[in-house]
């Protein structure tokens, strides 16, 4: 065999082994047609990953909001500061509520994972009913720390205390419309994908809100200034 035909042949098989692996490739990039969900090279879907890079995101968010209140949670007046209005056995018993919806959130992705939509369903109404009472009380305590004096321009102590917890409600309040939601499209079909991986993704986020309070909780309302 000449040099010529060896080199022709030996470009055939490159050629051919390179086609064969980027094909590969793509099919392993694509879907397969049968609803299977795609993967990051970490080895999670791209539903998990996108999930825990914002759920970074927000860590980044409350570390600088729980760092500057403990820089400023001393800058209060001698009359209106944490030993005047934290009422600890009434935020105990809030938190609890709060720490019990992460059970029923549990509960509901344990029976999404069973494909038991009906006790999914009920579990997560169960779960944003807890939410809505953490924030009921939540409300309460604002309104009555407002009439005790402590308003939000009064102080940094007062700003920055009111920021803290204040973002964390919000985050209660969309985690508790997710709730709702993901319940809603349960019971009308409506979800296209994996129905266990979006209860896990709603309650991945839900845990998140339970940890960021149990550590504000702890630096806020039990470590005194």
């Amino acid at each position: 065999m000449s040099d010529v035909v060896k080199e022709d042949v030996v470009d055939a098989a490159v050629d051919e082994a390179h086609s064969g692996d980027i094909a590969g490739a793509l099919a392993d990039a694509h879907d397969d047609g049968h609803g299977e969900a795609h993967h990051s090279s970490l080895g999670l879907s791209n539903t998990k990953l996108a999930m825990w890079l914002f759920l970074g995101s927000e860590c980044l968010l409350f570390g600088g909001l729980i760092t500057t209140y403990m820089l400023y949670r001393n800058a209060h007046s001698a009359d209106v500061g944490p030993d005047q209005l934290w009422d600890i056995p009434f935020t105990s018993a809030s938190s609890f509520v709060l720490l019990m919806s992460s059970l029923t959130m549990v509960m509901a992705v344990s029976a999404a994972n069973r494909k038991d939509d009906r006790n999914t369903k009920s579990w997560l109404i169960v779960t944003a009913l807890l939410g809505s009472l953490f924030l009921a009380g939540q409300v309460y305590e604002f309104t009555t720390f407002y009439r005790e004096g402590l308003g939000y321009t009064d102080s940094l102590f007062a700003s920055s205390f009111y920021t803290l917890t204040g973002f964390h409600g919000v985050h209660v309040s969309v985690g508790i419309v997710m709730l709702l939601a993901t319940m809603a499209m349960i019971a009308k079909n409506k979800i296209s994908g994996d129905k266990a991986e979006t209860v896990e993704m709603v309650g991945l986020y839900w845990h998140f809100v339970d940890v960021v309070w149990i550590i504000i909780f702890t630096l806020v309302y039990l470590i005194p200034a």
